[in-house]
Protein backbone atom coordinates (compact mmCIF):
# COMPACT_ATOMS: atom_id res chain seq x y z
CA UNK A 1 0.00 0.00 0.00
CA UNK A 2 1.42 3.44 -0.95
CA UNK A 3 1.28 6.04 1.53
CA UNK A 4 0.46 9.69 0.24
CA UNK A 5 2.82 11.99 1.01
CA UNK A 6 2.11 16.00 1.91
CA UNK A 7 2.39 18.61 -1.00
CA UNK A 8 3.85 21.31 0.77
CA UNK A 9 3.20 25.00 -0.35
CA UNK A 10 2.96 28.49 1.32
CA UNK A 11 0.10 31.47 0.98
CA UNK A 12 0.43 33.43 -2.33
CA UNK A 13 0.73 36.37 0.56
CA UNK A 14 3.56 35.05 2.20
CA UNK A 15 6.46 37.21 0.93
CA UNK A 16 8.43 37.56 4.34
CA UNK A 17 11.72 36.07 3.45
CA UNK A 18 10.47 33.02 4.63
CA UNK A 19 9.58 33.37 7.97
CA UNK A 20 6.17 31.00 6.70
CA UNK A 21 3.97 28.11 7.73
CA UNK A 22 3.33 25.76 5.01
CA UNK A 23 0.77 23.54 4.95
CA UNK A 24 -0.73 20.58 2.52
CA UNK A 25 -3.73 20.46 1.95
CA UNK A 26 -4.00 17.63 -0.16
CA UNK A 27 -4.56 15.30 2.88
CA UNK A 28 -7.94 16.52 3.84
CA UNK A 29 -9.64 13.64 1.54
CA UNK A 30 -7.68 10.71 2.48
CA UNK A 31 -7.24 11.70 5.99
CA UNK A 32 -9.12 14.27 7.54
CA UNK A 33 -6.15 16.58 8.42
CA UNK A 34 -4.10 19.46 7.57
CA UNK A 35 -0.31 18.94 7.99
CA UNK A 36 1.11 22.19 9.25
CA UNK A 37 4.73 23.03 9.01
CA UNK A 38 7.70 25.94 9.89
CA UNK A 39 8.54 26.52 6.38
CA UNK A 40 12.21 27.24 7.82
CA UNK A 41 12.29 23.48 10.07
CA UNK A 42 11.40 21.23 6.85
CA UNK A 43 12.38 18.18 8.88
CA UNK A 44 10.02 18.56 11.62
CA UNK A 45 7.91 19.33 13.76
CA UNK A 46 4.67 18.82 12.15
CA UNK A 47 1.20 18.81 13.89
CA UNK A 48 -2.09 17.81 12.22
CA UNK A 49 -5.04 19.86 12.53
CA UNK A 50 -8.59 18.39 11.84
CA UNK A 51 -10.02 19.73 8.33
CA UNK A 52 -12.94 21.26 10.04
CA UNK A 53 -10.54 22.84 12.89
CA UNK A 54 -8.72 24.39 9.33
CA UNK A 55 -11.23 25.71 7.91
CA UNK A 56 -12.72 27.33 11.03
CA UNK A 57 -9.08 28.81 11.61
CA UNK A 58 -9.52 30.59 7.80
CA UNK A 59 -12.67 31.33 8.27
CA UNK A 60 -11.85 33.67 11.64
CA UNK A 61 -8.83 35.20 9.44
CA UNK A 62 -11.02 35.60 6.79
CA UNK A 63 -13.32 37.80 9.12
CA UNK A 64 -10.94 39.00 10.87
CA UNK A 65 -10.99 37.59 13.82
CA UNK A 66 -7.26 37.52 14.46
CA UNK A 67 -6.76 41.38 13.44
CA UNK A 68 -6.11 42.31 17.49
CA UNK A 69 -3.20 39.77 18.23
Amino acid sequence: METESPRWFTSSYSSNGGDCVEVAVNLVASRGIVPVRDSKRVVGPVFDVSAGAFTAFVAGVQAGEFDAV
